[in-house]
């Protein structure tokens, strides 16, 4: 590297983000869950779009997004005005730190929480401030403690990622109310689908100032190989948002798809029944073999193993049978696996495997 090109301080000490494993070397067949990705994919309506949309390929697309705005305002009740739309949930955070977290200013998160936090706010320049959790779960007092006058957001997975644990409406409106006065409340609502009659905290935006929350469409509607997200808050926040968004981010087979998605309700639904069957039955499976797990809100579950050794050798023999999940030491939980919940037949094999694992040590 040259001595005189160098990026600004802090960004050589982000480290990277890796996503979940997809290979296992040597094995062509494998099942993947460790991206919490849909099983049973996109909608047939959503796959028509991308071919639909194939046609437009010469044509920058919508700037504004406004078909796709006023898509998602529908489905979920919302002003269209202030919903503002990224590539997936994650660039919808980095416009978050981008606009609000600047070098002095502080970003608080959950130690648990999405990664993505933590390097947004490195990346902006800003200090991020890891909250401890009480048994895997947010802890408000914990992140109300942790705030200064230097806190500019606060961010709150909520189902969380990885720990699937959520709080309830009454608790994150408390939180709202007790930040600081600086400090916006982002609620991260990537699993939000996954929860009956849960609307995210879109309510709670609509009777605060200081909160944001965030959605994304890569995992029930199974389009996470698009990237597309959106976020909804205030409108003067979201007009800030909308300064520091590229023009043309979301291109057209982005936005008709998303489009296509909502529309089809009946693909969600099914979507959440079966992930809910099938995570309450993994999850009593695991139990029954020694490896517990939080009641999950989400489409995965968090299996714990008694030590760090344990959780690896485990992943092993997963991977040895073609089943791939997550290893969670990257967000301070070296004795956890993160499994997604697949469809039935993954489910019994990841099961299976993991008693027969249990069964050889």
């Amino acid at each position: 590297m040259s001595e005189r090109i160098r990026p600004k301080p802090g960004i050589l000490d982000i480290p990277l983000y890796e996503g979940g494993q997809s290979r296992v070397p040597g094995l062509g067949e494998v099942v993947k869950l460790s991206s919490n990705e849909n099983p049973f994919g996109a909608s047939e309506a959503a796959v028509e779009a991308v071919r639909r949309s194939a046609h437009q390929l010469h044509r920058y697309p919508s700037s504004d997004h406004a078909e796709l705005r006023a898509a998602i305002a529908a489905v979920h009740g919302l002003d269209t005005e202030r919903v503002i739309c990224g590539v997936g949930s994650d660039e919808i955070i980095t416009f978050l730190c981008q606009t609000y977290a600047a070098p002095g200013d502080e970003v608080v998160h959950s130690a648990h929480g999405f990664l993505m936090y933590r390097i947004s706010a490195l990346a902006a320049g800003a200090t991020p401030v890891e909250v401890p959790e009480r048994d895997r779960t947010a802890d408000p007092e914990a992140i109300l403690a942790a705030c200064t006058e230097r806190t500019k957001l606060v961010f709150l997975a909520n189902p969380n990622n990885p720990t699937g644990t959520m709080l309830d409406a009454a608790t994150v409106a408390d939180l709202a109310a007790r930040l600081p006065p600086a400090a916006i409340l982002v609620l991260d609502g990537a699993y939000a689908e996954y929860v009956e009659d849960f609307d995210g905290g879109a309510a709670l935006v609509d009777a605060r100032e200081n909160v944001v929350m965030t959605r994304t469409f890569s995992k029930i509607y199974g389009l996470g190989g698009l990237r597309v997200g959106w976020g909804y808050g205030p409108g003067d926040i979201i007009a800030a948002l909308s300064r520091v968004r590229g023009p043309f981010n979301l291109a057209t087979v982005q936005q008709e798809t998303a489009i296509a998605a909502l529309a089809d309700k009946d693909h969600v639904e099914k979507c959440r029944a079966e992930n809910a069957r099938m995570r309450e039955w993994l999850a009593q499976a695991l139990a029954e073999i020694g490896v517990p797990a939080d009641p999950s809100h989400a489409n995965f579950i968090l299996a714990r193993f008694g030590d760090a050794a344990e959780a690896e050798a485990c992943d092993a023999h997963l991977k040895s049978q073609g089943l791939i999940v997550r290893r969670v030491g990257a967000y301070g939980l070296p004795h956890c696996l993160r499994i997604t919940v697949g469809d039935e037949p993954s489910c019994r094999r990841v099961a299976h495997s993991v008693a027969q694992f249990k069964g050889l040590r």
